[in-house]
């Protein structure tokens, strides 16, 4: 597995990760345009892979509403989720203003015929569950925390007599993306969490993803931890967005990234997780997926940035470097190789936080480059 998942000229942020019947997994996302001083586009597509390193592109899955969300401001879509129900798959959409909206395809991957609005929601990223009695539960809200509703038997109405509000900003430090998995008999909230980073911003970043567990599915949540924290990915971070899923017996998170040293041009990311029998979950770092220092590397490959480097323009390449700058690539695997050749600006080499000495290197290492230079970095190889 390679990270960012798809393609350097791909940006989907907002991943929300499904397995269906026919042992794919399928990605449902926002679609971030590159470069673009703004989130989202007003299109979805949606990609499926069945070993999680080659991803096919399904195209455009979905187009912005305009029958019936035409007084919309701004005409673009935000995250979305999917479900699966007696041989039809339902795309739960929203639009900036916060009314959501669903959609149906005899496909995983569409095109999906819209619908219309579902009535009596408010709020962006609306998440669906379907419990094993067979019923389903939507969820959708930001900032002021999220509300959830049983979805009628038609997959396109709520029962506006079970909204609930499962998770608070108080309790939960809430800010948006939801997203539900059931796992051991108990309900698994994962969401954009902001307890971190107060130091940086009033409130805290929507950096990290944070779990909450409960023994119900509209309430009862207690928050557990972060599962990963994208600080540092790009000077310009802000949020993240994501869901867990097991894809042959692994489970992952799915997050994404920044660039271009914004807030957008987001990429999707995966990591492998761990999730215990009272699931507990332990937080990963970012990584880079499976490097080899016998091949080239490219420098979008790197997986946390510090200083004013940031990875984008044509090839996703390392721009902006200054002196004192530092791009780490997690994990690369040696066989003997002693040093790096950095393609482009000056630099030295940090093997798991030392400076490396030149000896010969075996085995799995974080490699950060400290860079000397200013310009730009395409690449680096190991001889």
């Amino acid at each position: 597995m390679k990270n960012p998942l798809l393609d350097d000229n791909v940006f989907v942020p907002d991943a929300e990760a499904h397995v269906w019947e026919d042992g794919r997994i399928y990605l449902y996302g926002s679609y971030d345009i590159k470069g673009a001083d703004k989130y989202c586009s007003d299109r979805y597509h949606v990609f499926s892979s069945d070993d999680m390193e080659t991803w096919v592109d399904h195209g455009v899955s979905f187009t912005f509403p305009e029958e019936w969300a035409y007084d919309c401001p701004y005409k673009v879509l935000y995250a979305p989720d999917c479900a699966y129900r007696n041989g039809k798959y339902y795309l739960y959409y929203c639009i900036p203003d916060g009314r959501c909206g669903v959609a149906v395809s005899d496909r995983p991957y569409g095109p999906f015929e819209d619908i219309g609005q579902i009535k009596g929601m408010q709020g962006i990223d609306p998440a669906v569950f379907i419990d094993d009695d067979g019923q389903a539960y939507i969820y959708w809200g930001q900032f002021d925390g999220v509300r959830s509703a049983k979805l009628n038997p038609d997959m396109t109405t709520i029962d506006a007599d079970s909204v609930t509000q499962p998770l608070s900003v108080a309790e939960h430090d809430f800010h948006e993306g939801s997203s539900v998995k059931k796992i051991n008999g108990k309900y698994v909230f994962v969401y954009t969490d902001t307890h971190r980073h107060k130091d940086k911003v009033d409130g805290g970043m929507a950096t990290c993803l944070g779990y909450a567990v409960s023994d119900r599915p509209q309430s009862g949540f207690e928050y557990r931890d972060v599962i990963i924290d994208n600080y540092g990915c790009d000077p310009g971070t802000w949020n993240d967005h994501g869901s867990i899923e097991c894809f042959r017996g692994q489970w992952y998170v799915f997050y994404h990234r920044s660039s271009h040293g914004c807030q957008f041009s987001r990429r999707v990311c995966a990591e492998k997780i761990s999730i215990d029998e009272n699931c507990n979950i332990k937080e990963v770092c970012m990584t880079s997926g499976e490097l080899n220092a016998d091949e080239y590397i490219k420098a979008n490959r790197a997986c946390a940035l510090t200083g004013s480097a940031f990875l984008g323009g044509d090839g996703m390449i390392l721009r902006g470097v200054r002196p004192g700058d530092t791009a780490t690539f997690r994990y690369v695997s040696f066989n003997g190789q002693r040093k790096a050749v950095i393609d482009g600006c000056d630099g030295e080499i940090l093997i798991d936080g030392k400076m490396h000495d030149g000896s010969p290197l075996y085995g799995r290492h974080e490699v950060r480059l400290v860079l000397t230079g200013e310009g730009e970095v395409r690449g680096l190889r190991f001889i």
